[in-house]
């Protein structure tokens, strides 16, 4: 067992007291990302002192991973702050000085907000024409309307109509569609424009919800997702640099990167009493975990044994899975022993995750003017279009966008591409070449500018790909809802399970959180829920033990 070491301020903390008189919990943490780090640091700060975090990947970030280009730094993965007051992640970056260079096109309070600054977003036809800008302003003002009824389902507990198959895509495409065609003031023409500007709004709006056509978003769940008051933040050093924070005082040897999991075994000593196959692993302090040699004894009383890729096997007390809803989708059936139960196996099918990638393209001057803050992509043949989805020699269709970085000062003359869903992963299996390459001929074709040169450096995102990752973030799919992702983060064995240990398998990650899914904030939040829930528990037992019975 560890030395237990507790600071002065604490001793007084019945958490603190029973962890120093009792053996030590062990804590295994599955993933370090956001959840798995804040789950860890809570831990370790309030006594538990042999807590060990396992991560699949070489480097600890989870879905943040910030590059560094020259004075920039792009972001793969997570790049905004949603809203501050209440957010712990702005407050964290608020207090440790991150925001200080952030410029005001680095703050938005728009909704669809790629990388939106002061500017103008350049609407362009796939025939090299620039829509009007009033002629962009009025659709949006409709199409925005609409978005503004999508919320009130949830909201508002309004009814779904049968036609909207309970589909924001569906519900939002026909009634735009409806306005655009009834309003008597504009040509035919004029109404095409606006029908195809739709599709490339609902682009957009998959890569924001990170599915792949906002037909499979849930709309009579769309309004639950809550959003935090204030601006969206873009952290100029890197959003890596929250990731630091949360490590910064978790001790290096507790965290094991290349440390992939095979499968967890849960309720394991009242299943199993035969000896116990590990590995010894010199990485590992042997004091920290039962890794024991061929033929030795199995320590009891520990209920999960945790087994690793590299053959290893450590036995603990606890588990917080924090690994991503589509690593949970690809292997819950061979992860777990027992398998999970059927409600939350059915909960991690109904939920949807999808890819969202970027595309930067740096080039050696700007081709843009200087107020063009984006280059929307316009296909005026998709006007009727049912169904946003290509065949793979077509991915670059879904591509919805470029925006230019903000200020050229920091980032040099780069764009940054989106594209999600099906799209995404075939965009994953082409080679930097073939992507760049046909990044510019859509350039080229959309400005009508022949002479856009190749970009000099191409750098993308390959989330759908990752095998640590299997997707970006979480929406609410069509048949599920918040329910979902409140049974998604029940612990295992449920409260009805008397004689099993409570608290053997937790989840956590942004998947977990009913409000806040598909967030910095969310993932962060429910790291810190987990490893609340342990401490509660150690209290109450502490409790339990030391109040003596009233006997009259």
């Amino acid at each position: 067992m560890q030395s237990c070491e507790i600071s002065s301020d604490s001793t007084d903390d019945p958490l603190s007291s029973i962890l120093c008189t009792h053996r030590q919990p062990r804590i295994v943490v599955i993933g370090a990302g956001l959840a798995g780090l804040a789950a860890t640091k809570v831990l370790l700060k309030n006594g538990f002192t042999d807590v060990t975090v396992l991560e699949a990947s070489d480097h600890i970030g989870g879905r943040v991973q910030s590059i560094q280009h020259g004075k920039a730094t792009l972001e793969l993965g997570a790049t905004w702050i949603h809203g501050a007051n209440g957010n712990p992640v702005y407050h964290l970056a608020e207090e440790n000085g991150l925001l200080e260079h952030t410029t005001d096109g680095e703050r938005s309070v728009g909704r669809i907000s790629l990388y939106t600054k002061n500017g103008v977003a350049h609407y362009q036809t796939n025939i090299g024409k620039r829509i009007p800008k009033d002629l962009v302003e009025e659709f949006s003002d409709v199409y925005n309307e609409v978005y503004e009824l999508t919320q009130e389902f949830f909201q508002n507990g309004k009814p779904v109509c049968a036609e909207s198959q309970n589909s924001v895509g569906v519900f939002t495409r026909d009634l735009v569609r409806k306005r655009i065609m009834l309003d008597p003031d504009d040509s035919e023409s004029t109404k095409k424009l606006k029908l195809s500007m739709l599709q490339q709004y609902l682009k957009v709006e998959s890569c924001e919800s990170s599915s792949p056509s906002m037909d499979e978003v849930s709309l009579s769940e769309f309004g639950e997702w809550t959003e935090i008051p204030g601006a969206h933040y873009v952290i100029p050093e890197g959003f890596m640099k929250i990731v630091d924070l949360l490590a910064q005082d978790i001790p290096s040897h507790t965290i094991c990167l290349c440390k992939p999991v095979r499968h967890i075994h849960w309720n394991y000593s009242t299943q199993h009493q035969e000896v116990i196959n590990t590995k010894r692993d010199d990485n590992h302090n042997d004091s920290n975990h039962d890794r024991r040699p061929l033929n030795s004894p199995r320590i009891l009383g520990r209920p999960i044994c945790v087994e690793c890729e590299d053959e290893e096997w450590i036995m603990a007390d606890h588990v917080i899975i924090t690994t991503s809803l589509g690593v949970l989708k690809q292997h819950h059936a061979a992860m777990f022993s027992p398998s999970l139960p059927e409600d939350k196996v059915l909960a991690i099918e109904k939920l949807g995750i999808s890819t969202t990638d970027k595309i930067f393209l740096e080039f050696e001057e700007p081709f843009w003017s200087p107020e063009c803050n984006s280059i929307q992509f316009v296909w005026e043949d998709e006007a009727q279009l049912e169904q946003l989805a290509y065949p793979e020699e077509l991915w670059y269709k879904k591509i919805c966008s470029f925006d230019v970085l903000y200020p050229p000062e920091r980032y040099g003359h780069m764009l940054s591409g989106w594209i999600c869903g099906q799209e995404a992963l075939y965009m994953e299996r082409c080679d930097d070449e073939t992507v760049a390459e046909t990044c510019t001929k859509l350039l080229r074709r959309f400005t009508g500018n022949p002479d856009i040169p190749k970009p000099r450096r191409i750098l993308r995102s390959s989330w759908g790909s990752n095998p640590y990752i299997r997707g970006s973030y979480s929406f609410t799919r069509v048949g599920s809802s918040g329910t979902d992702c409140e049974r998604l983060a029940m612990p295992l064995p449920y409260a009805n399970s008397t004689k099993a240990p409570p608290l053997q398998v937790l989840f956590a990650g942004e998947a977990t959180h009913r409000k806040y899914y598909s967030t910095t904030h969310g993932a962060l939040l429910s790291g810190q829920r987990e490893a609340t829930r342990l401490m509660e528990m150690y209290r109450d037992l502490h409790k339990a033990a030391t109040t003596k019975p009233n006997i009259n």
